[in-house]
């Protein structure tokens, strides 16, 4: 049975049952056609059964269904039949092929009024493979009357627990709108200068005799002022080496699409420091991420983790931009320098910050150890130590960020894992 068969008759059932009031939109349709070529019906009936679980959304629906089937197909003019026994063996009286029954199907449908394409008649989208779903990489899906409404593509879900290093590009910017879901929230702090508020608990005396000159100098409203929450500071440090790259290229991505999230400074490293903050807030990940390869002499080679925490602390760091900041640095630990400046460096940006995330996708393993001679150095100074491998494991790292508090262990045993 050829593609374009199965898709006129999809097409043209879907048109039939939208004029008899059942939403057959083009999606399922489309279902329709892939389970058609899942299920390959040897029967009438198991072909309706096939629309049915695809094409009727409501128990209100199953009788217009059943009278639009038969009217386009036949065979089904009573009640739906119940299941038939299981087919004889090959014989001269042997019931029709899957082939010879969808080829019946498609000349029924063909001969039935309404043409693809007319007043409720839209065809499968072309380029579309029979079989495949048509949410698959799409970011949005188009109504029966041509608007667009957004729709998370059920392929996007079912790559959501796939790690981000087996992901193809192309399925990883399908995993955008899942990754819109998500919330970069951080804790907030408390502003240094308070600000008139019309509930705080300290008065403003200069505000309240301003505010007298009015009244003959007489006070009758006392002005007060408070600190404000602020969200802190997100600043993140990610890693491009080359074992790094393709959940490099998933953080910028989150960082990118994550809407509502707390505005972030980004910063590459490999063995130079880069700043993408400017870049990455106009132009798609893959480019931001394209222009630090160009910027960094050995982009995918090795890491200089203490270098590179050097050079932030100095040129970022003393200027206040880490200060009571959240601090999240994405690396697998493996470091060319000298764990001892790691060390060091990790110890001086510990002093500052609120907190360190450090983003690990090794630690996806439950038998994970900080044996790596830059993770073994950063491990004391981390708050939280997660894997963020996956679109599921992202819910860790979104709940490291959320957390008020610090914690800073003082052993490298495993049991004693940050969290």
């Amino acid at each position: 049975m050829a593609n374009d068969d199965l898709a006129l008759i999809a097409a043209r059932f879907g048109a039939a049952l939208r004029s008899a009031g059942v939403p057959a939109d083009p999606g399922r349709c489309e279902r329709f056609a892939s389970a058609v070529t899942v299920v390959r019906p040897a029967t009438r009936y198991e072909l309706y059964l096939c629309a049915q679980a695809t094409l009727a959304s409501a128990q209100a629906q199953i009788e217009t269904l059943e009278r639009v089937f038969a009217e386009v197909f036949g065979g089904l003019s009573g009640p739906v039949p119940a299941p038939e026994p299981p087919a004889p063996p090959p014989g001269p009286d042997r019931p029709p092929s899957t082939d010879d029954l969808l080829a019946q199907a498609a000349r029924s449908a063909q001969t039935h009024p309404g043409p693809p394409g007319g007043p409720g008649g839209e065809q499968l989208t072309q380029g579309t493979p029979v079989g495949q779903d048509a949410t698959d990489g799409e970011p949005d899906r188009r109504d029966p009357d041509g608007a667009v409404r957004p729709a998370l593509a059920s392929g996007a879900e079912r790559l959501a627990g796939k790690d981000f290093a087996e992901l193809t590009p192309a399925e990883l910017a399908a995993l955008a709108g899942l990754m819109r879901k998500l919330t970069l929230a951080v804790p907030v702090r408390r502003s240094r200068r308070p600000h008139p508020t019309p509930h705080g608990k300290r008065t403003d005396l200069r505000a309240t005799l301003r505010q007298a000159r009015r009244t003959g100098g007489h006070p009758l409203r006392l002005a007060r002022r408070s600190p404000v929450l602020r969200p802190r500071r997100l600043i993140v440090l990610c890693d491009i080496s080359g074992s790094m790259e393709p959940y490099a290229r998933a953080m910028l991505q989150l960082l990118y699409c994550a809407a509502g999230g707390a505005e972030a400074e980004v910063f590459t490293f490999a063995t130079r420091l880069t700043r993408l903050t400017g870049t990455l807030a106009h132009m798609p990940p893959a480019l931001a991420l394209q222009r630090a390869g160009q910027a960094a002499p050995d982009w995918l080679g090795g890491t200089r983790i203490g270098a590179a925490l050097q050079e932030f602390n100095n040129t970022y760091g003393r200027r206040g931009l880490a200060r009571g900041a959240v601090v999240v640095i994405i690396s697998d630990g493996w470091d060319t320098g000298d764990p001892a400046l790691v060390r060091q460096e990790m110890q001086r940006l510990s002093r500052v910050a609120h907190r360190i995330i450090w983003v690990n996708p090794r630690t996806k393993s439950d038998n994970y150890q900080p044996l790596a001679g830059g993770m073994a150095a950063a491990w004391p100074y981390c708050d939280a130590v997660v894997s963020a491998h996956s679109v599921h494991a992202l819910e860790d790292l979104t709940a490291a960020l959320a957390h008020p508090a610090r914690h800073r262990p003082t052993s490298l045993d495993a049991s004693r894992r940050p969290t």
